[in-house]
């Protein structure tokens, strides 16, 4: 018998609902519909609102890593000396733009650039080669890295920045952004969020009704098309689906015996392998910091005064915060969740992500009382990654768990 229960009836739905958007994107291309190259991090509802297509060079590198391609795509970027320090998915990005190979498909050419920093600084360099190779204008978004609250002065700074952006997408669509039509997507965007985020919380339940790698898969419509009403009523259906779980008593792990918090980016490459493996010691990974991150903002989304709400939005995604923000929301995530430990991925290529995640191990373990483990890899290199010695250490690292649990 099956360690892992069937897969949700909504992976189905959304492989439907990324196929159609990526589909839509390609028939686009040529036929005078915008498309635009955006960061993760960046501000997005105002592109839908002057109708132009949003694409993710980070969620293509991603697809890249599940389908174990990206090393082959990230070395015709080395090739032309491009540094293996630099991003996995920076590196996919520019080898498959050089060398057109990729296993999902190429990516309609940008009309426009759209980068964000408050993810990393990475994206500056990335996003101006993308540029000069492409040739398409780039929207640069500054947004100062806060501590605790983003102060006033820095939310009229960034909200600027968004005016400013507006104005440059609306000579790029050839087509005047309505504020009504600004203040619908974003409404659309905040009750996304607020799904995606009861969605999460639904792994409160013990037993959790799915994984932080289901989420991982599924969180693929509140990353890229958050300001749609089909996004609304796919994570609508499936609250639904976990309800029905729940009430039945069903886990996404069998005899589940451990709850474990996932901190940083997936490993992409072996997410099926490390959903298996942990299932196989009755270990649940309920929910993850990242999966967190697209949820955790939604009461701060404000759509009738939709330019403030942006500027004050995307100044707090957790990578624009302070190491000890991330730190508390662990804590609390590991009462909430009811967990009894933390994996913390320290992954090669985020680096703002994986800095302080030591100290941050430490006191989780010496300060809170939670068992945590520090996985060596990248979230998209696998030459980056041990097989063996990630098993060893996980299986003790669970053992101990276990006999703390007596």
């Amino acid at each position: 018998m099956s360690i892992e229960l069937p897969r949700l009836k909504s992976y189905s739905r959304m492989k439907e609902i990324m196929t159609m958007y990526y589909m839509g994107a390609k028939m686009g291309e040529g036929s005078g519909q915008k498309m635009a190259w955006i960061t993760s991090g960046a501000p997005v509802e105002f592109l839908y609102a002057a109708d132009i297509t949003p694409l993710y060079p980070e969620n293509h590198a991603a697809m890249c890593g599940i389908r174990r391609k990206a090393v082959e795509i990230m070395g015709e970027a080395e090739s032309q000396g491009y540094s293996r320090d630099i991003c996995s998915y920076a590196r996919t990005d520019f080898g498959s733009l050089f060398s057109g190979k990729t296993p999902a498909g190429r990516l309609p050419r940008p009309d426009l650039l759209v980068c964000c920093n408050n993810i990393c600084q990475t994206v500056l360099s990335w996003y101006r080669v993308l540029s000069q190779h492409t040739g398409a204008p780039l929207i640069v978004i500054d947004t100062p890295f806060i501590y605790d609250e983003a102060p006033p002065h820095a939310i009229e700074y960034v909200k600027r920045q968004l005016e400013e952006a507006v104005e440059v997408a609306q000579r790029v669509a050839k087509r005047t952004l309505k504020p009504k039509e600004l203040e619908r997507v974003g409404r659309l965007s905040k009750d996304a969020a607020e799904l995606w985020m009861e969605v999460l919380l639904k792994s409160r339940n013990v037993p959790a009704p799915m994984s932080a790698f289901d989420q991982f898969i599924l969180m693929g419509p509140i990353v890229e098309l958050r300001g749609f009403p089909y996004t609304v009523d796919f994570y609508r259906q499936l609250v639904l689906e976990l309800d029905g779980r729940i009430s039945k008593g069903v886990g996404a792990v069998r005899k589940e015996r451990h709850r474990l918090i996932w901190d940083n980016l997936p490993i992409w490459f072996r997410v099926k392998k490390l959903s298996t493996f942990l299932a196989q010691h009755g270990a649940a990974c309920v929910t993850s910091t990242y999966t967190n991150a697209w949820g955790e903002l939604a009461p701060m989304m404000t759509p009738e005064r939709p330019m403030e709400s942006l500027a004050r939005v995307y100044l707090h995604p957790i990578l624009n915060r302070s190491t000890a923000h991330k730190l508390e929301t662990m804590r609390r995530m590991v009462h909430e969740y009811h967990a009894h430990g933390v994996l913390l991925h320290s992954d090669r290529s985020c680096k703002p992500y994986s800095i302080g995640q030591m100290d941050q191990r430490e006191r989780l373990v010496n300060q809170f009382g939670v068992p945590a483990i520090l996985l060596e890899a990248d979230h998209s290199d696998d030459r980056l990654f041990s097989e063996e010695q990630s098993e060893s250490r996980l299986t003790a690292f669970l053992e101990n768990l276990g006999r703390g649990h007596e």
